[in-house]
């Protein structure tokens, strides 16, 4: 059994958050299920919510953010239970700058089962045929790597057949951050409409 899982819908927002700015970093949130004891219960990570891609150490705008999300994560039942990254560099997958840090560690303080998720973005291709992420989790007080064997995402084969329609499709245009929020507040940060699309994408090629 997998340590930790990943819905399709989390995946796919992490994936098209990149895929919409690569010439920027990106970062989000990670929402996910209270593991049910501390005893090695699967971690399921079932949503991803895109926070910036402008100024990723903007502190006021992040504390409004994860208010923000925190509030959706707890009307269903969720915690903010990681964070996920893409580095303006394209050999850069490290996590140690200031802003992520700084977030990453905030959340860890709240949830003990935190992971991280950083998109390695030399695998990032419109006909990705590998996963592009690599996953950490806090574990006695440091951020320890996850093998790709204890890690599942949802879908298996069909999510990158799902993964390639949505990019070719374009459907990272549809993807609202908070930066696209702040900009214009009639966008929905939350892509209720993106959901859909990407859930739709997910039945098509189970």
């Amino acid at each position: 059994m997998a340590d930790i899982s990943f819905s399709g819908r989390a995946y796919a927002k992490i994936i098209l958050h990149a895929a919409k700015y690569p010439h920027c970093a990106i970062n989000g949130l990670l929402l996910g299920k209270q593991p049910k004891s501390s005893s090695g219960t699967e971690l399921q990570i079932v949503d991803a919510v895109p926070l910036f891609h402008v100024c990723l150490h903007v502190s006021p705008m992040s504390e409004v953010a994860l208010t923000m999300v925190e509030q959706l994560a707890s009307s269903q039942g969720l915690v903010i239970a990681g964070y996920y990254l893409a580095n303006e560099n394209i050999n850069d997958i490290s996590t140690d700058k200031p802003a992520h840090r700084s977030i990453s560690e905030k959340i860890a303080e709240n949830f003990s089962h935190a992971v991280v998720a950083v998109v390695d973005n030399k695998e990032m291709t419109i006909g990705m045929n590998t996963n592009p992420l690599r996953i950490s989790q806090f574990s006695e007080g440091k951020w320890k790597f996850k093998e790709k064997s204890s890690i599942n995402y949802e879908g298996g084969a069909g999510l990158l057949e799902a993964m390639y329609n949505l990019m070719r499709n374009e459907e990272y245009r549809n993807l609202v951050d908070f930066d696209n929020h702040l900009d214009n507040i009639s966008l929905d940060w939350r892509n209720l409409k993106l959901n859909e699309a990407i859930d739709d994408a997910l039945k098509n090629h189970r």
